[in-house]
């Protein structure tokens, strides 16, 4: 690809914006950039108009970095191997010269990993580091373009820092950078204005303000930049500011007088017309704007009302504006006022505009606005997109345009799209009337995209109640039906196999069927991972990503695949995490298998400290599956039973069956639940009680089975429960920890008979299948003579099998919850000195608060709540 510099239009985007003259100076902020590109990595992160690229800009042009800054702002539609050659253009428009073999990319799509490693290593060769201004990166999509920065930066040893200027958190992997100490973060705390910066400002606007009216100011405002600069141009036409910061302050009303005499009554009768209806859009552009006026004169008049900072403003240097979002509420109060009925013409009007420029939400939410739900729902279904309903960044502002709609609204779609806002909220019941009407519409002759929008919302409810059998039909049918529909009208809405694959494998594993759940799951993954997964401006395959992957751990944890688990938990997690997923959209079955495993490698804290994260997450997020939330109790029961308490551990799961659904438990939910009770019971030493509990539930699993065995071994039936350990499949057909713990059951009813070389030989077993794994709970739930055996024979303790970390093999030890930095590794050390806080202050020269908010980042990630406690755990993995 040639280097872009013959568009006049690409030299803009390699220079920073100019300063504007009424600067406020924030001398803090820039010196804290200036140490921040000392490492490789600043972030300044804030919402609109909080004055990122104002002070970057302003340390830009002040000579505060190593060398003179070089400046790329980033735009939504670059290609990752249109953002490398921009990003080659910025190096070589700054001077960094970089040998000839680097080359330069040759795609749009893309650059080759070769590519990466010779920029890293010519910028690593580099007598000077380059300093790389990065503007509006938020708007970066592909995650290859942040997955490739992040290659060069971590590669090119301090020859290049990179400044990001974004509204949310880059899909870099920050917590690396925060690990490893190599970040500084300006955040949206960090850039609201002060009392101080408020003053400066008004100043520049030749106001003087009072110090009661600039903390009146301020908490009208909160700080937000741009909120305090529309309200010194305010002022500025006000012939008594002190009054206005009052009025502002306290009076709604009295500021849209101001407003409407002030601002609009000031403008021509045309741009009064034209504001008046571009009001009721969260953004207009010049084409909408002419749509709703009937005029063609839009593009000139807002362009002029931007210029003129008439609370209006440019969104991102597009062709759209927005209003300041308090004069939009304005102007729309006074348009119903002054022309009623003419807003839910506009809204149609805007509906339809929208709708054939290919902005379907925005549409959606217009023509709901109009009260028009048949367009409304019918462009939702015919363009596949209610699975948006369920999922993607837009789908609180969808259910909540869509919440007005009437339960007797006429037509199918509007009947399917009603059943889908009650399946949201997970209310059965209206679920089935809503489906009940769309039914008596729907038929053969009716559209694809009508029946196939039917059948996922079959699949989605037949998951909320767990049914199998209706899940697998309905599944069936919206598989068949999307053969039937335009491929590329599917390929657009990568959500919604991901939803019908996601709810499958959730309902196979509910039901026990882990292979096959396990296989509908991976398929859901894979769908996110398509390239059209990521459609611009709402990645909605971000939430069925996170679910399909924390359904996925789950069932790797039933099989006992533990290394697996915790490496789709992990996942999970992350995805959420960077996708910046609300609480509502989170659900914690991420945590939930993270306690699993814990618990099986015998890390009680950890397991509590997670369990406690998933139970904290299902709150305040979704409602887990059933199958989450058997498996929480049963954890929840282990956990409890692992410290001696069997009472507590039946309440727990009392508990569960008390606030249980109304729909009936699968016969894996059951089985699962009478062996996590079997188990509580021999805690309680109750083992007639244990062995009762399941013979009430007869079952064929292997846990099960093993369960029974060691109950009838514990009312003394040694023979008894040597023989049903012998009904065990052999091979991969039993999960590690069942096969496990059968092997030292074995082993003791050996011991016990006399057969010592037998008992060895099952032991030893036990201790080479658990070894890949890193299982330990099993060893300690057998009692202190799996010790003494062992100890007599030739293998190593027990106690010594550590649990396995994908990273690194087996036989390593337990990962911690995040790595332990540079700077915390050495506050550890020296607490392993018995130092006091301040004595370690002393020796690291930082102050005692420093060490105490160190500490308490150590016992987090180490779930740990004592310094000792973090000094043991430490010496176990190996830290110290």
């Amino acid at each position: 690809m040639a280097r872009p510099q013959s568009d006049p239009m690409l030299t803009a985007r390699f220079t920073a914006p100019a300063v504007p003259k009424t600067l406020v100076h924030r001398p803090e902020l820039l010196s804290r950039l200036t140490a921040g590109v000392r490492g490789p990595l600043t972030l300044i992160n804030g919402p609109a108009g909080s004055g990122k690229t104002v002070l970057t800009a302003h340390w830009a042009a002040g000579g505060r970095a190593p060398r003179p800054p070089l400046w790329l702002t980033v735009e939504p539609d670059d290609a990752p191997g249109v953002f490398w050659a921009y990003v080659m253009e910025a190096l070589h428009r700054g001077g960094v010269e970089l040998p000839a073999a680097v080359g330069r990319p040759t795609r749009a799509e893309g650059v080759t990993q070769s590519f990466l490693v010779r920029l890293a290593a010519a910028l690593a060769d580099s007598a000077q580091p380059a300093v790389l201004v990065l503007d509006q990166f938020d708007t970066a999509r592909p995650p290859a373009m942040t997955e490739g920065l992040d290659f060069v930066l971590r590669h090119a040893a301090g020859g290049l820092r990179v400044v990001l200027t974004s509204r949310t958190d880059s899909l870099l992997p920050l917590h690396r950078y925060r690990a490893a100490g190599e970040i500084a973060e300006i955040r949206q705390a960090d850039l609201r204005f002060t009392d101080a910066d408020a003053e400066a400002l008004l100043a520049e606007h030749r106001l003087d303000l009072s110090q009661a009216g600039i903390r009146l100011l301020m908490e009208r405002t909160e700080g937000w930049a741009a909120g305090v600069r529309l309200c010194a141009l305010a002022m500025q036409r006000s012939p008594d500011p002190e009054a206005f910061v009052r009025q502002f302050a306290a009076d709604r009303t009295t500021i849209a007088d101001y407003l409407l005499k002030e601002v609009l009554d000031a403008q021509p009768p045309a741009t009064r017309d034209l504001l008046l209806r571009v009001s009721i859009t969260d953004r207009v552009h010049p084409d909408l704007a002419d749509a709703l006026t009937g005029r063609d004169d839009a593009a000139l008049t807002l362009a002029r009302l931007a210029r003129d900072n008439a609370f209006l403003e440019q969104v991102d240097a597009s062709a759209w504006y927005r209003l300041h979002p308090l004069f939009a509420e304005v102007l729309r109060a006074h348009l119903r006022q002054r022309h009623p009925g003419l807003e839910q013409q506009l809204h149609g009007r805007a509906a339809r505009w929208l709708a054939g420029t290919g902005r379907l939400d925005e549409a959606v939410v217009q023509a709901a606005a109009a009260g028009d739900w048949s367009f409304a729902a019918g462009r939702l279904v015919d363009d596949l997109a209610i699975g948006r309903l369920f999922t993607g960044l837009r789908a609180e502002r969808l259910n909540r345009a869509f919440a007005p709609l009437p339960a007797d609204a006429a037509g199918a779609e509007p009947a399917l799209v009603g059943a889908a806002l009650r399946l949201v909220v997970q209310d059965l019941p209206g679920y089935r009337d809503a489906v009940r009407r769309a039914d008596t519409h729907l038929g053969p002759g009716s559209g694809a995209a009508a029946r196939f929008s039917r059948a996922l919302l079959g699949t989605l409810a037949g998951r909320a109640t767990g049914d199998l059998a209706a899940t697998e039909r309905a599944a069936a049918d919206a598989e068949r039906l999307l053969g039937e529909l335009p491929v590329p009208l599917v390929a657009a809405h990568p959500e919604i196999r991901a939803l019908l694959l996601a709810a499958l494998g959730a309902v196979r594993l509910g039901a026990g069927r882990l292979d096959s759940a396990r296989a509908a799951l991976a398929a859901a993954a894979d769908a996110c991972a398509e390239p059209a997964a990521e459609p611009v401006g709402d990645p909605g395959t971000r939430y069925p990503l996170c679910d399909a992957l924390g359904s996925l751990a789950l069932a790797e944890l039933m099989r006992g695949r533990l290394r697996r688990a915790a490496e789709h938990a992990r996942a999970a997690l992350a995805v959420a995490e960077q996708s910046a997923l609300p609480p509502e959209r989170r659900s914690g079955t991420g945590h939930l298998v993270r306690a699993g495993v814990a618990v099986e490698h015998d890390d009680l804290p950890a397991a509590r400290i997670h369990l406690d994260l998933a139970t904290t997450a299902a709150a305040a997020g979704l409602r887990p599956d059933s199958t989450a939330a058997v498996q929480a109790a049963v954890i929840g029961a282990r956990i409890a039973a692992a410290g001696g308490d069997g009472e507590a551990a039946l309440a727990v799961l009392a508990r569960l069956r008390s606030t249980g659904a109304a729909e009936p438990l699968s016969a894996w939910a059951a089985d699962a639940l009478a062996v996590a009770g079997s188990a509580a019971h021999l805690a309680c030493g109750d083992a007639v009680a244990a062995l009762r509990v399941l013979d009430a539930a007869p079952s064929a699993r292997p846990e099960h089975v093993l369960a029974r065995a060691r109950a009838l071994l514990a009312v003394g039936r040694a023979g008894a429960a040597a023989r049903e350990l012998a009904g065990l499949p052999a091979g991969d057909g039993v999960a590690p920890p069942v096969r496990v713990a059968a092997y030292l059951l074995g082993a003791e009813i050996a011991a016990a008979d006399g057969h010592a070389v037998e008992a060895r030989r099952k032991l030893a077993e036990a201790v080479d299948l658990a070894r890949p794994e890193g299982l330990r709970r099993p060893f300690a739930e057998s009692g202190p003579w799996v010790r003494r055996h062992l100890r007599e024979g030739s293998r190593p303790a027990p106690g010594r099998v550590r649990p396995a970390d994908p990273a690194t093999g087996p036989g390593t030890p337990s990962p911690v919850v995040e790595a332990l930095s540079a700077r915390e590794t050495e506050v550890l050390r020296q607490a392993a000195r018995m130092l006091s806080t301040e004595e370690i202050a002393a020796e690291l020269y930082v102050s005692a608060n420093t060490v105490k908010t160190h500490l308490k980042s150590i016992y987090r990630k180490l779930c740990v709540t004592r310094r000792s406690d973090a000094v043991h755990r430490a010496q176990d993995l190996g830290l110290l």
